[in-house]
């Protein structure tokens, strides 16, 4: 369920949440229970619930609350884990309620990151093992309390559907029964968990719990928080990376009606007023003159020629094998480079923060991948200590990266400081693009050598910026930036002298953050683009080529061979119509894709059909990971043919989707998704999609066209007809 608006208002938050479940079961496991949008307070141990991290609430009712370590953005991860923990618990799924886990890094640390993150494809594969053995180990204390109860051994019980069965006796308890006693029991140590072969709900297309409030309007996202005497403001940033506010005209903004005030910083202004309209009335009507500071004639050039002479130099090298330079020595030598360039996020949820402020706290109310971080940056910036800041965490509308930074939150309680009383403060689409913190530029220089139609010798390299190292500066070592690298030192092909080695390159002034990938964004289009122009070096189909390198890799090969069936691979086509192949291991997901595209006279591109195979493990929901590939496809296909930030006199020369345009509803191709059964782990799919769609698209241009594309996005000029390279 969801909190309304109305919910928000004139109501205890912690009288309504503690004495709601003033009688139930607490099974504690690392996370400290919490209501949907609300933050709840730890219950003690002297009311016989366990305490105070929880994990699991079960009350008399049988109603079931998951705390959700994750943020649920869209890409159903509430869902999922919701089965994945009632599946080892046996929960009633019908009853099971999900709640937004309140900010705390040393309790709700992704296990991979060490830190309380939402990113990197990772929910289900880093939560897997821990729900599970939290289900399990909540399901064994209940079913001791019902054997205590009817006096049987408990392994002569059973459960399903929230219930402890003792078939013998002819006894059912529901959980909500058996609550209070279990509360009272000692947590075992060790429980076994599930055989995969007698999971119920793991594994069906379950529907997404999150759909039927997002239809009715219910759903509450950070955009939505509504507070009494609530105002709003929208802000002006200066256009010049690293500028300052110089003078501000303020008079024909504060005559509009519903303005209240301007707020001037060092480097922005906001206008605050009754509602958006106002605010955004005011902020237009503002005069500003602005300190543009150093970076007055950064353009896009500087920056690339800055990164191209950097790829010239000898990186850090991040994995080798063999002798490189004896493989890159025989047979026949190739090399190329690709570049692809600043993206920003675009997220349908403008950024939005609200605050409210007082002399001793702050609350605030948002959408955020990094909720613990977002309160660290509130308290830092309101100048309180972290205990005294409430953060709010909501559904977000879309996050991709960029709500992994808590520079919103940060721009917000500072307006506040000026504001009395709470007061929501919104980006608009200008301001949102073009002061994002973007995909980073990207140059991948390779150069191989083939011998009998083998790839023989392997030299890549990677120039760009190290997201890591300012984001998560202890993953940053030995100059590797793990994601920089990521999807190239783990190539999936069989390759005997191989060599990846790293260069970081800041572009100057201009912030770099992650984007729905990012190492596999560009490393799996530079690698797979110069796959397929290897394999016609070698004379071979691209696919086959691919084939006879992915011996050793089973998991890969069987889904490229399910892609390439499924696709109509080798089947001949019109002319200047192609077919394109990528296949990937990234994110811990093994999947192949088939792009069928167009290109007429002009250059233009037509998406006739997607196909994707994918190994990703046990599927917890085949619905949800359908649906996260099909959004990842269009969303990389999207970049790849329209996505480029540039910048011209130190400012982004794109500001809303007229210039930074999205792939439109008419243009989306079919897309047929087929999922490979396994019973490993599972890996990561949400970015998966948007990694696998635009080498695939290129490669299919360069079947249409002979045209070998090497820059992102398309360049239209290059493959009209009359041009060839």
């Amino acid at each position: 369920m969801a909190v309304t608006r109305n919910d928000l208002e004139g109501v205890s938050r912690r009288a309504v949440l503690v004495g709601g479940a003033a009688s139930g079961f607490l099974f504690a496991f690392h996370l400290p229970a919490r209501a949907v949008n609300e933050p709840v307070q730890p219950p003690d141990r002297t009311d016989g619930r366990f305490a105070p991290n929880a994990f699991i609430r079960i009350d008399r009712s049988g109603t079931t609350t998951l705390i959700m370590p994750q943020v649920e953005m869209g890409q159903g991860v509430y869902t999922s884990i919701s089965m994945v923990l009632a599946e080892e618990l046996d929960a009633d799924f019908a009853q099971v309620a999900v709640a937004h886990a309140p900010p705390n890094d040393k309790l709700y640390a992704n296990p991979i990151f060490g830190i309380q993150v939402t990113g990197n494809s990772n929910s289900v594969r880093a939560f897997w093992k821990p729900l599970r053995t939290a289900g399990a180990t909540a399901r064994a204390m209940l079913v001791q309390a019902a054997a205590q109860q009817w006096q049987v051994d408990p392994a002569g019980c059973s459960t399903a559907n929230g219930r402890v069965i003792h078939a013998a006796g002819g006894r059912s308890l529901a959980y909500g029964d058996l609550a209070d006693a279990a509360s009272r029991l000692p947590p075992p140590k060790d429980v076994a968990l599930k055989d995969p072969e007698k999971f119920v709900l793991i594994g069906q297309p379950l529907k997404r719990i999150d759909t039927p409030d997002k239809v009715n309007g219910k759903a509450v996202y950070g955009i939505d928080a509504m507070l009494p005497g609530m105002k709003f403001a929208t802000l002006g940033a200066c256009p010049v990376f690293g500028g300052k506010v110089g003078a501000v005209d303020d008079r024909a903004a504060l005559k509009i009606p519903g303005v209240r005030q301007v707020i001037v910083l060092d480097d922005l202004v906001a206008v605050v007023g009754d509602h958006m309209w106002a605010a955004r009335k005011g902020l237009d009507a503002l005069v500003v003159t602005w300190d543009e500071g150093a970076n007055a004639h950064l353009s896009s050039n500087d920056i690339w020629e800055d990164l191209r002479a950097a790829s010239r130099k000898d990186g850090v090298v991040a994995r080798s094998a063999g002798d490189v330079a004896k493989g890159l020595a025989e047979g026949d030598r190739f090399e190329a480079s690709y570049e692809l360039p600043f993206l920003a996020h675009a997220t349908m949820e403008p950024l939005n923060c609200t605050v409210h402020l007082t002399p001793d706290s702050c609350e605030i109310w948002t959408g955020s991948q990094v909720i613990a971080r977002a309160q660290s940056a509130a308290a830092k910036a309101a100048g309180l200590p972290v205990e005294k800041v409430t953060a709010n965490n909501h559904l977000l509308g879309g996050g991709f990266g960029r709500r992994l930074e808590p520079d919103m939150v940060v721009a917000a309680v500072r307006i506040a400081k000026h504001v009395d009383g709470p007061v929501k403060v919104v980006w608009t689409r200008e301001e949102d693009i073009q002061h994002d913190i973007y995909r980073p530029v990207y140059r991948d220089t390779i150069a191989a050598s083939l011998s009998n139609g083998r790839i023989v010798g392997w030299k890549y390299r990677i120039a760009g910026s190290s997201v890591i190292a300012r984001w998560l500066p202890p993953a940053f070592q030995k100059g590797i930036d793990i994601d920089a690298v990521d999807s190239a030192v783990d190539i999936p092909y069989d390759i005997p002298n191989f060599s990846a080695e790293y260069v970081r390159a800041e572009p100057p002034a201009v912030p770099t953050g992650f984007w729905r990938g990012v190492g596999p964004n560009n490393n799996v289009f530079a690698i797979e683009s110069f796959i397929d122009e290897l394999a016609r070096k070698a004379g071979k189909d691209p696919v086959v080529f691919r084939r006879d390198m992915l011996d050793k890799n089973p998991r890969m090969l069987a889904a490229l061979n399910l892609a390439a069936e499924r696709s109509n691979w080798g089947q001949p086509l019109p002319a200047r119509i192609g077919r394109g192949v990528c296949v990937q291991p990234s994110f811990a997901s093994f999947i192949a894709t088939v792009v069928e595209a167009e290109v007429d006279e002009q250059g233009e591109v037509y998406l006739h059909r997607v196909t994707s195979a994918v190994d990703t493990g046990i599927a917890v929901n085949p619905d949800t990971i359908r649906a996260q590939l099909e959004g990842g496809l269009i969303f990389g296909l999207t970049a790849a043919l329209y996505g480029e930030i540039t910048i011209e006199n130190g400012r982004v020369k794109q500001s809303n989707f007229n210039d930074y345009r999205m792939l439109r509803i008419d243009q989306a191709p079919k897309i047929d998704i087929h999922l490979i059964k396994s019973g490993e782990p599972p890996g990561g799919i949400g970015e998966t999609g948007a990694t696998a769609g635009p080498p695939a698209l290129r490669n299919a241009i360069y079947a249409a066209t002979r045209v070998a594309l090497r820059r992102l996005p398309i360049d239209r000029s290059l493959i009209a007809v009359g041009n060839r390279s």
